[in-house]
């Protein structure tokens, strides 16, 4: 039995949220997709989220170039947000170059750097280890 999906993605590109967001429909998952145009804009999401004591995203998929604060500058600053919850994130980003990848692994909170564009196969399988971390007592 799956349980309704927050996904957050942090991205600048409009078209690239549209195709997301048709991407998501055709996964079949129930999802609650929010979108932000740059990591300043995700943070203060967030922090509303806690401040509200509302349901933290499940999976939060980060651009690195942005305007305002780009994906490694968001994960500085969610890194002093002190959230519990165990949150899945992945840089998806259409950065070829080496060091970027080399990069998301030194994040902690980063579970890994998925190559746009993002697949419907990828996108599923992202939201079955989100399912199977919430059945786990």
């Amino acid at each position: 039995m799956s349980t309704k999906i927050e996904l957050l993605v942090i991205d600048d590109d409009d078209i690239n949220i549209f195709i997301i967001k048709k991407i998501v429909e055709k996964t079949g998952y129930e999802t609650n997709m929010t979108s932000k145009t740059n990591g300043q804009l995700a943070i203060d999401h967030l922090k509303q989220f806690i401040d509200k004591n509302q349901n933290l995203p499940d999976l939060i998929l980060i651009d690195i170039n942005m305007p305002i604060l780009n994906g490694w500058e968001f994960l500085d600053s969610y890194a002093n947000l002190n959230i519990q919850k165990n949150i899945d994130m992945y840089m998806l980003s259409s950065s070829v170059y080496e060091n970027d990848i080399e990069r998301a692994k030194t994040y902690k909170a980063v579970k890994g750097f998925i190559s746009k564009p993002l697949s419907i196969d990828h996108l599923v399988q992202l939201f079955e280890n989100i399912n199977s971390q919430t059945v786990e007592p």
